[in-house]
């Protein structure tokens, strides 16, 4: 499911479990490489003990990705991060979506503490482009889903 272009890049993935991957790839910056880690984040319904494996799990995984390179952090989270950036100002804008649940603190902590800028969040969108989840009778619409990156200043990113 990967392009030519993916496939010739990818040094390899693992998986870590039912809900996390982490594949890493080449760039074309020398001695950079990409780490995307893709998950699935338990609800707000799923008991502390499971939700708090997971995220320790997915901390020891992004730990391991060295700072210099790039790391993606991306999936469903099931956290809906609002728009107050209150204690996140680092790391998260305030063009979020609604209110936010327990879980965004799970996922800002995590952020916060490996300095991964969530990316929705930072510029304005209409609410229609910020959904990423919706009712099967269409009157909820969350964000639930995120992609946040590792901060750089400047230049910018090639596969």
């Amino acid at each position: 499911m990967l392009s030519k272009r993916a496939q010739n890049a990818l040094i390899g993935w693992e998986s870590h479990g039912p809900r996390i991957i982490k594949a890493s790839f080449k760039t074309k910056t020398e001695r950079i490489t990409m780490n995307i880690i893709q998950c699935y984040a338990p609800t707000n319904d799923y008991n502390e003990d499971v939700k708090d494996q997971f995220y320790d799990r997915l901390q020891s995984i992004i730990e391991k990705c060295p700072t210099k390179d790039l790391t993606i952090l991306m999936g469903d989270f099931n956290a809906k991060v609002g728009t107050d950036n209150t204690r996140y100002e680092d790391i998260m804008g305030r063009h979020g979506l609604g209110e936010r649940n327990e879980n965004r603190e799970r996922v800002a902590n995590l952020c916060a503490f490996n300095k991964l800028v969530i990316g929705g969040t930072i510029f304005p969108h209409k609410r229609i482009h910020k959904t990423t989840w919706t009712s099967t009778d269409h009157t909820t619409r969350n964000k639930i889903d995120h992609i946040a990156s590792t901060k750089r200043s400047g230049g910018r990113w090639n596969m």
